[in-house]
């Protein structure tokens, strides 16, 4: 099952979900709705003149928004207005675009899907695949990216059953695994890449997801083994686990004599403005 913050694609074009356990319902990133629709180089100014223009008509629209804090461009969380899918179709109705429909038939499309995932978890790994490939990445890259996946899941179940269960923890025994493997933080790992608000792992090479998931696989191991229980303990297995992948990595390059963490990426390629003579 996927992360309860996640990106989905409409034409290639990325919206900021959310899925609301408690009421098991998805919320939408409005400005991100807005841009899609509009094609607007502004659309939060759109966004706030539309809002406006909506509470003047005495519309009650605005009661039935959320704030979510989401990652921004920058890659900081910053809030933002969202919505659930019965006030976001109010919304678009509220906008006039060609899109409009097709936004329509998508939003159904996610729900559904969600329902499916939540009857068979399989689902979102089938969909994980599509997005995957409509992104460009070989067949090669995504059976890469997602066995790396199915290690990650078995490496948090673990830590979820054994005193681990705050998200910053998470985070901090990740990014001891990542950091004793690679010599980099996971930050600057994304800094390394050129990434802002980009999942890591999505941008990672062949090798880079291949050592991240020998390092995961052997902490888990280590842990079971070592039957870490808590935070403290089940760091020192990230320590181990990591070294193991660090090794591996050391050897492998003094034999190529190529660096396998590297600041590659899939972003699209940076266009140079040419002046004209």
């Amino acid at each position: 099952m996927e992360d309860n913050n996640s990106i989905k694609l409409f034409e290639s074009k990325k919206v900021r979900t959310h899925w609301d356990e408690l009421q098991e319902k998805w919320v939408f990133s409005v400005i991100d709705v807005i841009e899609i629709l509009t094609e607007s180089p502004r659309p939060r100014k759109y966004w706030s003149a539309l809002k406006t223009k909506l509470q003047a008509e005495g519309s009650e629209l605005s009661q039935k928004l959320g704030q979510l804090k989401m990652a921004a461009e920058d890659g900081k969380m910053r809030e933002t207005d969202v919505a659930d899918t019965e006030t976001l179709l109010r919304i678009i109705q509220s906008i006039p675009s060609p899109k409009a429909e097709p936004f329509k038939q998508w939003l159904a499309k996610v729900g559904y899907e969600r329902m499916k995932e939540i009857a068979d978890p399989e689902q979102s790994i089938e969909r994980a695949r599509e997005n995957w490939q409509k992104l460009g990445r070989s067949e090669k890259w995504i059976q890469q990216r997602m066995t790396g996946q199915e290690t990650r899941n078995k490496l948090t179940d673990y830590w979820k059953g054994h005193g681990v269960e705050k998200s910053d923890e998470f985070a901090l025994l990740t990014n001891i695994i990542h950091q004793e493997w690679t010599g980099l933080k996971v930050k600057d790992h994304k800094n390394l890449k050129g990434l802002k608000s980009q999942n890591l792992r999505d941008h990672m090479t062949e090798a880079e997801l291949i050592f991240t998931a020998l390092a995961e696989l052997s902490t888990r191991q280590i842990a079971e083994t070592d039957e870490a229980e808590g935070l403290n303990e089940n760091a020192k297995a990230g320590k181990k686990g990591g070294k193991i992948a660090k090794d591996a990595r050391v050897a492998l390059e003094l034999k190529t004599g190529k660096k396998v963490v590297t600041g590659e990426s899939f972003l699209p390629p940076i266009k140079e403005n040419k002046k004209l003579n």
